[in-house]
């Protein structure tokens, strides 16, 4: 008789739990191409002045190409095919538009035109910051160009201590 109780109890308790699941809605399983679906819009193309002489002049020395990175990240600097005088640096998958500027010490400033970056170029390295937060978000970037810059001045000394030396003493003995 218990036996008989106990059965009856586990069918009645195994049909209401088979009742209960069919009530509770199925999960939505989410795909791959629906998590893309909620992928952030791209923000809006802005509208871009006119380059002037100024910002030509400096889009003129900025340095193109591919930059290799401390802890190998690379950044690209290419011309913006929209908006002349212009530049686009890629760092990641982000591409920044940026307004390239000639600063009093001679440094190219890829000045982003959303305000959130900033590209350093100077004669031996590149870094780009990031303006919002106040940190470099990658540094130590060269080039081929600036490589080949460097390897030429570390050489540079090294010829000048083999010729400037005999000169001054030829000097100093006069």
């Amino acid at each position: 008789m218990i036996r008989a109780f106990l059965t009856v109890a586990l069918s009645l308790g195994l049909l209401g739990a088979q009742a209960a699941h069919a009530v509770q809605p199925a999960k939505a399983k989410t795909s791959k191409s629906a998590k893309k679906a909620a992928a952030p819009v791209p923000e809006p193309e802005l509208a871009l002045p006119d380059a002037d002489g100024p910002q030509n002049a400096a889009a003129a020395l900025v340095g193109f190409g591919h930059y290799d990175c401390e802890f190998s990240q690379t950044v690209n600097v290419a011309m913006n095919p929209k908006h002349e005088g212009y530049v686009d640096v890629t760092f990641g998958k982000n591409v920044y538009t940026m307004k390239p500027v000639l600063s009093s010490t001679g440094a190219v400033r890829l000045e982003d035109v959303r305000g959130k970056t900033l590209m350093l170029q100077i004669a031996y390295k590149s870094m780009l910051m990031d303006t919002q937060v106040g940190r470099r978000l990658v540094d130590e970037c060269v080039s081929e160009k600036q490589l080949a810059a460097k390897k030429a001045a570390e050489g540079a000394p090294q010829q000048a201590l083999l010729v400037d030396p005999n000169a001054s003493k030829t000097e100093a003995k006069q």
